[in-house]
Parts: C-alpha cells; sequence; structure tokens
C-alpha cells in the first residue's frame, strides 16, 4: 500500500485540468517514470513554480473540478511518479477521481468549509499530513499546531488503496 503522508503543496485554484497536470505533448511518453519531470508545468497559479514547489512534497491541496478535461491516466501517474499519493479537493472530475483510485492512490471530497479554512489559516510553506486510514482522519500539522480532519471512502474505493490499485485487487479477486 502506498503511502498517504508527507508535505503539502496547496494549490488554490478551482479547474485543474489534466492539461496543466500533464500537458498532452508528453502523452506518447513509454513509461511512468518519463512523465515525472513534467508534473504541472503548464500550470499557471500565481507564486507557483513547478520546478521549485513541487520537490519533496507528499499531498496536494486543492479546490473543486480537480482532473477536469480529458480523461487519461498520465494524470495520476504523473503525482504518482513524483511521490504524490494523495490529492484533497472540494471536487474531482469524476474520470480523474476514479482513475486515482484505480492506480491505489486516494482523492479525497472535503466540504467547502473546511478546504477554505485550511488555505485562511494553515501556513502552507511548512505543512505536514499524515493518514490514519484505520480512523479515516487526517491529522494536519504547521506551526507547532495539529489539526484531526475526518474524512469518508467508499469500502470499494479503500479496497483498491489497500490492495495497491485495480490490477492488484483483480488479481486478489479474481
Amino acid at each position: 500500500m502506498k503511502k498517504f503522508n508527507g508535505k503539502v503543496l496547496f494549490l488554490d485554484r478551482a479547474d485543474i485540468n489534466t492539461d496543466e497536470i500533464i500537458p498532452a505533448k508528453y502523452l506518447t511518453e513509454n513509461s511512468k517514470q518519463a512523465l515525472k519531470p513534467y508534473l504541472l508545468e503548464d500550470l499557471e497559479l500565481d507564486s507557483f513554480l513547478a520546478e521549485r514547489d513541487i520537490a519533496g512534497k507528499s499531498v496536494v491541496i486543492t479546490r473543486s473540478n480537480f482532473g477536469c478535461g480529458s480523461s487519461r491516466e498520465h494524470a495520476p501517474w504523473a503525482f504518482e511518479v513524483n511521490g504524490i499519493n494523495l490529492v484533497i479537493a472540494e471536487s474531482f472530475a469524476r474520470i480523474f477521481r476514479q482513475n486515482m483510485f484505480n492506480c491505489g492512490m486516494m482523492a479525497i471530497e472535503l466540504p467547502r468549509e473546511v478546504i477554505d479554512r485550511l488555505f485562511s489559516v494553515i501556513d502552507q510553506k511548512d505543512t505536514e499530513l499524515e493518514t490514519d486510514l484505520e480512523k479515516n482522519v487526517f491529522k494536519i500539522s504547521a506551526n507547532g499546531k495539529t489539526e484531526e480532519i475526518p474524512f469518508a471512502i467508499s469500502d470499494f474505493d479503500r479496497a483498491l488503496v489497500e490492495a495497491g490499485g485495480w490490477v492488484d485487487y483483480a488479481d486478489l479477486k479474481y
């Protein structure tokens, strides 16, 4: 099972699409690893620089409709090869969300009020997140303070995550 803990990358914008996550010109690459340097290369966001801001991050917290656009597994793969296995947002594009779980990663929705609070209260530079998958709780720490935030995950999505993704789940079950 993948890890769902670590430093947080805050992306304060709604409607970040799959072309911004991994530009289409890289979809001909023949390995996941080849996608690594291009994650969020085309994302336009004030004060964001992919080369500087992604390194060392393991979790993304963002706004609504994350992963909209064309349906491609390359978007979750680009996160995965960069060590990011958890994206938290107000909402996700349906196919992106399912592709995350199919890859053994998590795409967790939290209410807008919680996301707003995280963006306004938490120190976004040195924020750490720990996932307790047994209790369905995130522990978010910054500035010496820790906040516990409950989350929901369906039994099937949990099974995909615990198995390591759809292929490993299918190998176990069929």
